[in-house]
C-alpha cells in the first residue's frame, strides 16, 4: 500500500511542536458556568480593562512557544469580535465603549512576537437561533467566519472543536471550500478537512505507540465514537491540556491547581517526547493578563526545557551508519555520561520507523546493554533513562516499513 506523505504546510506545523491555547470571552466574567448549560451571560459584563494581548505573547514566546490559538468564538457563541452577523459580541460590551477587537488585537501581538497564528471557533453554538437548521446556519456559519478569515491577515489554524456537534450535519464540503479560497495555507483541526487531529483526552498525554497515518479519528471529548475518514490520512496529533485542572476559562477559584513546571515537562514528554504537538491553555483572567502564577510557571517551564535540550553532547554528524544502526564509539578511557537521547525521523519521505533499541557498551568491559526500546519515531521520540556512563552509542532500527531517513539523532545530559 502506498505510504502517506505530509505536505509542507503540516511538516512546519510539526516543526512548531508547542502552542498556548487561550480560553478568552464572555465565560471569563461569568464565574460558575459550564458548557451547555443554559444560563444567559450578558455582553454587558465583558470588560477587560487592562487587556494587553502583548502579556499572553510574550509570555508564550519566551516559554519558547511558537504559536497559539485564541477562541474567536466558544460554544456560547459570544464573538470575540464586532461581527456583524450577531449582537452577542464584544460590540454590545462595554469595553472600550464597544469599539474593541480582541480578535485584532490577539492578532496584531502574535505577529510582533513572531508567533503563529491560530482561531478557535467553534461549529457548535449554543445561541444562535439558526443552529437547529442545518442549511440555515451553514450560512451563518461561513459568513461569520468569512470575517475571521479576511480581515486579520494570514491566519495559520483554524481550530474546530467538536464539542456539541454530535448528530449535527454541516455542510463540510461547502464549508471547506470557502475557507481554503480565503485562507490557502490555513490548517485545519480535526474537522471537516483535517490537516491535524485530536489526540483524543483533555490531559496533554499521546498514547504509544501514537502514528502519523490514520483511517479515523475522535472529534469530541463528548462522545467515544471515532469519525471513520474516506481514506487513510496523514494527520499529525495535537494534545490539548489545562494549566488550571478543570478550567479551560479563568476562575477565581481554582489558581491552587495551576500546574507546577515539573509537571509540565512530564507532559512535554508525553506530548512533544512522543511526536506530537503540545498545545497548553491559560485562561487570561477579568483583567485581559495571563494569572501571575500560570505564567511564572510558564516561564519556568520554559526554561527548564532548554536547560534540558540546549546543548548535546553528541549528534547524527558524529555517528556512523551501517544499514539501519547507528554507532557512536569513544576511544580508551574515554565515555560520556546521558539520560536522553532525541531520535527525528526525516518525515518528507513518511513515517518508517516501527520499532527502535538505544544500547550503550559500558564504560569498561562487558556486552551491549537496552537502554531503551520504543515504537514510533516520527517527528521526535525523546528517549529518557537513568543517568549512564557509556564508551559507546547504539540506535538499532528494529522494524521499519520501507528505507528509514534519520533527521536527527542527540544524545544528552539533561542532570547536570
Amino acid at each position: 500500500m502506498k505510504k502517506c506523505i505530509p505536505s509542507k504546510r503540516q511538516l512546519e506545523f510539526q516543526d512548531w511542536e508547542f502552542g498556548i491555547f487561550l480560553h478568552f470571552g464572555i465565560r471569563t466574567f461569568c464565574e460558575g458556568h459550564h458548557d451547555w448549560d443554559g444560563k444567559p451571560m450578558d455582553p454587558a459584563k465583558f470588560n477587560p480593562k487592562k487587556l494587553d494581548c502583548n502579556n499572553w505573547a510574550k509570555s508564550a514566546a519566551d516559554a519558547g512557544a511558537k504559536y497559539m490559538v485564541m477562541t474567536a468564538k466558544h460554544h456560547d457563541g459570544f464573538a470575540n469580535w464586532p461581527s456583524k452577523y450577531t449582537d452577542f459580541s464584544v460590540a454590545s460590551s462595554p469595553w472600550k465603549n464597544g469599539r474593541g477587537d480582541v480578535v485584532k488585537e490577539y492578532t496584531s501581538a502574535c505577529r510582533r512576537h513572531g508567533l503563529k497564528v491560530g482561531l478557535y471557533y467553534s461549529p457548535a453554538d449554543a445561541t444562535t437561533k439558526t443552529y437547529p437548521d442545518s442549511k440555515s446556519y451553514d450560512d451563518y456559519f461561513i459568513n461569520q467566519i468569512s470575517e475571521i478569515l479576511t480581515g486579520y491577515g494570514q491566519i495559520d489554524m483554524l481550530w474546530f472543536d467538536g464539542c456539541g456537534s454530535e448528530g449535527h450535519k454541516y455542510d463540510w464540503p461547502r464549508i471547506m471550500r470557502e475557507v481554503r479560497k480565503m485562507q490557502p495555507k490555513i490548517l485545519i483541526f480535526n474537522m471537516g478537512d483535517p490537516d491535524y487531529r485530536w489526540i483524543g483526552n483533555e490531559s496533554g498525554i499521546a498514547p504509544m505507540p501514537i502514528w502519523n497515518t490514520v483511517d479515523a479519528v475522535d472529534f469530541s471529548v463528548m462522545t467515544s465514537k471515532k469519525e471513520k475518514l474516506k481514506k487513510k490520512l496523514w494527520l499529525p496529533a495535537e494534545c490539548d491540556f489545562m494549566m488550571r485542572d478543570f478550567n479551560w476559562f479563568y476562575s477565581d477559584k481554582d489558581g491552587h491547581t495551576a500546574k507546577s513546571a515539573e509537571e509540565l515537562v512530564g507532559i512535554y514528554y508525553y506530548s512533544v517526547g512522543r511526536g506530537c504537538n503540545m498545545l497548553l491553555n491559560i485562561g487570561p483572567d477579568r483583567r485581559g493578563l495571563f494569572p501571575e502564577k500560570d505564567r511564572q510557571n510558564l516561564l519556568k517551564f520554559g526554561a527548564e526545557i532548554r536547560h534540558r535540550f540546549s546543548k548535546p553532547v553528541i549528534s547524527l554528524k558524529d555517528f556512523t551508519r551501517k544499514g539501519d544502526t547507528w554507532s557512536y564509539l569513544l576511544g580508551n578511557r574515554e565515555s560520556i555520561y546521558m539520560d536522553n537521547v532525541i531520535l527525528q525521523e526525516d518525515l518528507k519521505h513518511g513515517e518508517s520507523i516501527k520499532r527502535f533499541r538505544i544500547s550503550i557498551m559500558p564504560y569498561t568491559t562487558g556486552k551491549l546493554i537496552t537502554v531503551y526500546e520504543g515504537y514510533n519515531v516520527g517527528h521526535k521520540a525523546i528517549c529518557q533513562f537513568p543517568l549512564i556512563r557509556a564508551k559507546e552509542v547504539i540506535i538499532q532500527i528494529l522494524e521499519s516499513d520501507g528505507k528509514v531517513h534519520m533527521r536527527s539523532i542527540e544524545v544528552f545530559r539533561t542532570g547536570k
